[in-house]
């Protein structure tokens, strides 16, 4: 499937990021090993993933990490109809400092 065609304006609004974001954390909640990681590397529990994901900064780091492994990042882009680099201008529009790779 070729990426979707997405208006340039509405793929830099906050707008846009929160909806791609919420849809990543989807993406990683559909299969419990992708969820299990996920939540064993950001310290949260099912408990309380609802009341994060309301959180933009949260939801950065949802696109953070998803961008941080590329075979994860394809097969989310590839589900959503996206290009990949929809997603680095989604957390773009969510503001903050993205991680840099450097400890």
């Amino acid at each position: 499937m070729a990426p979707r065609e997405v208006n340039a304006k509405l793929s830099t609004g906050k707008f846009f990021g929160e909806s791609v974001a919420i849809s990543a954390l989807g993406f990683l909640a559909a299969e419990e090993s992708r969820l299990k990681r996920f939540l064993a590397l950001c310290g949260l529990g099912p408990h309380n993933l609802r009341q994060a994901a309301a959180d933009a900064g949260f939801l950065a780091a949802v696109l953070d990490y998803v961008a941080a492994d590329e075979r994860l990042l394809v097969a989310f882009a590839a589900q959503e109809g996206l290009d990949p680099a929809a997603v680095a201008r989604a957390r773009d529009s969510l503001g903050g400092t993205p991680p840099t790779g450097d400890p």
